[in-house]
C-alpha cells in the first residue's frame, strides 16, 4: 500500500478538486504535452494554465522538462496511488456499514416463522 502523509494527500485532492487540472491530468493520461496543448482547450491564458500545472506539480502529479522554451509536462500517477488508498478505505468502511443495513431491512421485511405443528 502506497502512504501519503496528510499534507501530501491534501495536495493531491487538492490538485484533483478543479475540473480543470482533473481535464489536464486525463489529456497527459493520453501522453506528454506541451503548456500551450495543455491549455488549448480551455479559455485561459497561457499564465492560468501555468497555475494549474503548478498545482498539478506541487501535488507531484505532473513533471515537467524545460526543452529550449518549451515546458513538456507528463504524468506522474503514484501520488493517484496514494489517493486511491485512502479512498479504498472508505468504501470497504461504507460497503461494510450498507451491507449490514441490508442484512437488518431483509430480516425486517421478511416475514415471522411458522410455529412448528401449526396447521392452517
Amino acid at each position: 500500500m502506497v502512504e501519503l502523509s496528510a499534507p501530501q494527500l491534501d495536495t493531491v485532492f487538492h490538485a484533483l478538486g478543479d475540473a480543470t487540472r482533473r481535464r489536464m491530468l486525463r489529456d497527459l493520461a493520453r501522453g506528454e504535452r506541451t503548456v500551450g496543448q495543455l491549455a488549448e482547450p480551455f479559455a485561459i491564458s497561457l499564465a492560468a494554465a501555468s497555475k494549474h500545472i503548478k498545482a498539478l506539480e506541487a501535488a507531484g502529479l505532473i513533471r515537467r522538462e524545460v526543452r529550449g522554451r518549451t515546458h513538456h509536462c507528463r504524468l506522474d500517477p503514484g501520488p493517484l496511488a496514494g489517493a486511491h488508498d485512502w479512498l479504498t478505505f472508505y468504501e470497504r468502511f461504507w460497503t461494510d456499514r450498507l451491507d449490514a443495513l441490508e442484512r437488518i431491512l431483509r430480516a425486517e421485511d421478511a416475514p415471522p416463522p411458522t410455529p412448528e405443528g401449526d396447521d392452517p
